[in-house]
């Protein structure tokens, strides 16, 4: 653990129109099984299907392209980073720290 986790979590964009549900496996270009996928589904605000997972940390970077098995059919997975949109939001400070 010195040199950090052996595992990262990422975002995961597939390169389909059917969204990867969880326990899915995500495998390497070489063929080995890297990591696996956690929850997904798709995002209207993207207006297309978006995953999480765990990944080894060697493919952990945004961009690296891994696979996963949908239905039978092997289907593209890229790595994105998290969060998927991001935040809006102001968070105002409390009346007592104002003054």
């Amino acid at each position: 653990m010195r040199d950090g986790p052996a595992r990262c979590r990422v975002g995961l964009l597939p390169q389909s129109k059917a969204p990867v549900r969880d326990a899915a496996m995500l495998i390497a270009q070489s063929g080995e099984v890297t990591g696996h996928v956690t929850s997904g589904g798709f995002s209207p605000q993207l207006q297309r299907p978006i995953a999480m997972g765990y990944v080894s940390r060697e493919f952990a970077a945004p961009g690296v392209a891994l696979a996963t098995e949908l239905r039978g059919a092997r289907i593209g997975v890229d790595v994105a980073p998290l969060p998927f949109v991001a935040h809006r939001y102001f968070k105002s400070v409390p009346t007592q720290e104002r003054t």
